[in-house]
């Protein structure tokens, strides 16, 4: 497999960094912005934000290198190219064709500009990494279909979930294994830990982490796993069993075999908190896994050989990450793109969807808000 470190550092000391802009200066934004400065052989070459005032801001409190970036926002997008300076502009349109930027990288979390964008950058002949579940979720597969006829590259994240547990699933099948699923978080800032100094930063957004604890992020992102690794959903919506990562075999194999699953080869999400509110131990709050399943008595034996989490039967054993860094660790994509000509995962096909329900009456004049604040 080729290092993808050491073919960046190879694109830096020819001078012919891979060019990267960003539409949206949120949180996921702003932590791939923290690490981007720092990595060999790619270039910032551009922050898109309706709020420039923002992505100013993002590029100032993650230590981004002042002489590095356009302080004064008038810097054209070509003369930053050019000068391996960061411009900062609002126009995403206008940072999508400008000649010299190789990847995209879509962060505004908004379905319908995700698909403008994806769509854009076929036009312009621009890879892009996804960022943005939702607009995966809604056209990922039209998306995956246009970019190729394009020529171009479209990927998931690298860093978040579901491209996290599309490569866990990829290793399993690869080493022949039947599969199963992932894990997800679950009351805002204090469910969280996040302190109020934090939340007054502005990274933080109220709206899209209420939505890991009403269900919706997580309906959306197992949505993707399925599409992206041809699962396919509950058949009764997901559950969120409370699960520890000492109980995952057990509670996440089939009914038939004393678990909690209705079927083999399906998604689910478990939960860190139990039904009467105790937190769970050893929970996987922040991680991803898959069960995988023993074909025999030969590998049964190799799991417990081996130390592996399994099922009280053996058969069943869990592989989890404990931890996901989402931005911080997107440059993998970047990389994976540009070097190795490969996506890190893709959505390959419709196996599931998310519906919304309303959990209350409704009224005439009602505003319904999404997660659309990444930007």
């Amino acid at each position: 497999m080729t290092s993808l470190s050491t073919k960046l550092a190879a694109l830096e000391e020819r001078g012919k960094p891979i060019q990267v802009g960003i539409i949206g200066a949120g949180k996921f934004g702003s932590m791939y912005i923290s690490q981007s400065h720092r990595t060999k052989g790619v270039s910032l070459a551009a922050i898109a934000d309706l709020a420039p005032e923002r992505a100013l801001n993002a590029l100032k409190k993650t230590g981004f290198l002042q002489e590095r970036y356009d302080t004064t926002t008038s810097l054209s997008l070509e003369d930053g190219v050019r000068q391996g300076k960061t411009t900062v502009i609002t126009d995403s349109a206008a940072m999508i064709a400008t000649p010299g930027i190789d990847v995209i990288l879509e962060v505004t979390g908004n379905p319908a500009a995700g698909v403008r964008h994806a769509l854009l950058c076929c036009e312009h002949k621009k890879h892009i990494v996804m960022i943005n579940v939702e607009a995966d979720v809604l056209a990922g597969p039209l998306l995956t279909r246009r970019a190729k006829e394009a020529g171009i590259i479209y990927s998931m994240v690298y860093g978040d979930q579901p491209a996290l547990i599309a490569e866990l699933v990829d290793w399993a099948r690869t080493a022949g294994f039947d599969v199963y699923h992932y894990s997800i978080p679950d009351t805002v800032w204090n469910h969280y830990g996040f302190t109020k100094e934090q939340f007054a930063s502005g990274d933080f957004n109220p709206q899209m982490f209420n939505s890991f604890l009403d269900g919706t992020k997580p309906a959306l992102e197992m949505a993707a796993v399925a599409n992206g690794c041809d699962l396919s959903p509950p058949s009764n919506g997901l559950a969120f069993p409370p699960c520890g990562t000492h109980d995952l075999p057990e509670v996440l194999k089939p009914k038939s075999d004393g678990g909690q699953l209705d079927k083999k080869g399906t998604v689910e999400v478990v939960s860190c908190v139990e039904k009467d509110g105790r937190w769970v131990c050893n929970d996987l709050r922040w991680g991803v896994y898959v069960i995988i399943e023993a074909p025999g008595e030969y590998q049964k034996e190799c799991f417990k050989q081996y130390g592996l989490k399994t099922d009280s039967t053996g058969n069943y054993a869990a592989q989890y990450k404990p931890y996901h860094l989402i931005g911080l660790e997107l440059g993998i994509s970047v990389a994976s793109i540009m070097v190795r000509g490969e996506p890190t995962r893709q959505t390959k096909t419709w196996c599931g969807d998310v519906v919304a329900t309303a959990k209350r009456d409704l009224k005439a004049g009602d505003l319904f808000l999404i997660d659309s604040t990444k930007e």
